[in-house]
C-alpha cells in the first residue's frame, strides 16, 4: 500500500508501507478528521473575525471608553457633593433638556437666577472634579 504525504513545502512523497500498517495510518487520519471536524463545529477562529469591524472595538474605541467611564465616575462623585435642590437642577437642565427661562417660570424666579445657580453648581462641580 501506497501512502502519500504533503510537507508544508508542497512537496508531496509517497511511500510503500505494509497493508496492517498502511490500515492503521488512514485509521488515524480518519479520526483526526473526524476530531478537526467536531472542533470547528464547537468552536470558531477569532483570526477570521474582523478586529475592526462590529464585533470588535478599535484599540481607539476602548481607550475612549475607558476614559469616559472615568469621567462619569468622577463627575457622579462631584454630583454626590450638591444639595438636593441642585441636583434637581441638573436633573432638569441636563438630562430633562428643559430651557432655563421654563425652569425660571415654573419657579417663579428669573431666567438670570436660574442661570446664578447654575453657575454656582459649576464651580462646585469643578472644585469637586
Amino acid at each position: 500500500m501506497k501512502i502519500t504525504y504533503e510537507f508544508v513545502t508542497g512537496e508531496v512523497s509517497e511511500v510503500e508501507v505494509d497493508e496492517r500498517l498502511g490500515g492503521i495510518l488512514l485509521d488515524l487520519n480518519r479520526q483526526q478528521d473526524n476530531n478537526d471536524q467536531k472542533e470547528t463545529r464547537r468552536h470558531f477562529s477569532l483570526n477570521g473575525m474582523d478586529y475592526e469591524g462590529e464585533l470588535f472595538a478599535s484599540a481607539e474605541d476602548t481607550e475612549g471608553e475607558v476614559v469616559r467611564r472615568e469621567d462619569m465616575a468622577r463627575l457622579y462623585s462631584a454630583m454626590e457633593a450638591l444639595s438636593p435642590s441642585q441636583r434637581e437642577l441638573v436633573q432638569k437642565v441636563y438630562f430633562e433638556e428643559r430651557k432655563i427661562t421654563d425652569i425660571a417660570r415654573e419657579e417663579g424666579v428669573s431666567h438670570v437666577a436660574v442661570r446664578d445657580r447654575l453657575d454656582r453648581i459649576y464651580k462646585k462641580i469643578k472644585n469637586n472634579f
